[in-house]
């Protein structure tokens, strides 16, 4: 209970961070000739309130990776809506260039529903990055850094993470496909209902919890299984 509060608060926090005013005294001349001073409210400036936001989302997502959500992986957080800047799928690019560790950015990395099969992704940041739907079927994001991303629903087909980082990574529902991790690092990341049919693992360094949470996967089978160290 306590846990889903702290999320409303947030949530409401990053609505709030977009109507946030501050007050700025004015001088008006009275009918005695005394000054008598107005609170008069200014808005932030575009960038700021984009960061607030930005930042509140992100502690909303490291929350959620964090200590996850009960029941099953349908019980999807509530997101701002997508971003209409019709370049926004560019900037998995480019990437998250700020607060790599933390997912922290002055602008959320909305990917939500971007289509990416077959490009180069390798070495880019997507930290704090929605990825929710988007598709990137034989991507190649080997040595990508994902830090509380949250990729509900999205298509990893073939997708090579060879030493990638993958840290606190909602993976829920996704499709994880003959997906290569070979010496990638995997922490507080979630598998729910995520489809690891074929998916390789080997080298790699996966927490203790993630160890868990695969083995129970039951698409996790084979040698597969024997890469992330099931005891079964």
């Amino acid at each position: 209970r306590d846990f889903k509060q702290h999320l409303v608060f947030l949530t409401m926090a990053s609505i709030f961070a977009t109507r946030l005013t501050v007050a700025r005294p004015t001088a008006r001349a009275s009918s005695n000739n005394r000054d008598k001073t107005q609170i008069a409210p200014y808005s932030l400036p575009k960038r700021a309130l984009s960061g607030l936001a930005a930042a509140s989302l992100s502690v909303t997502l490291s929350l959620s990776c964090g200590f996850g959500f009960p029941g099953s992986a349908s019980a999807e957080m509530r997101l701002p809506p997508i971003d209409q800047d019709p370049e926004r799928c560019e900037r998995a690019y480019v990437g998250n260039t700020i607060g790599q560790a933390n997912a922290v950015s002055d602008r959320v990395l909305d990917l939500r529903k971007c289509t990416f099969d077959g490009t180069d992704l390798s070495t880019k940041n997507l930290s704090g990055g929605l990825l929710v739907d988007a598709s990137f079927k034989g991507t190649n994001m080997t040595e990508v850094v994902m830090s509380k991303a949250y990729a509900l629903h999205a298509d990893f087909t073939g997708a090579d993470f060879t030493n990638a980082v993958v840290d606190r990574v909602t993976f829920d529902d996704a499709d994880l496909t003959n997906v290569n991790f070979r010496n990638a690092v995997i922490t507080g990341t979630t598998f729910v209902n995520t489809t690891l049919t074929g998916a390789t693992f080997e080298e790699s360094l996966i927490g203790k919890e993630d160890v868990k949470r695969l083995c129970d996967n039951p698409t996790l089978v084979g040698e597969t299984r024997f890469q992330v160290g099931c005891r079964d």
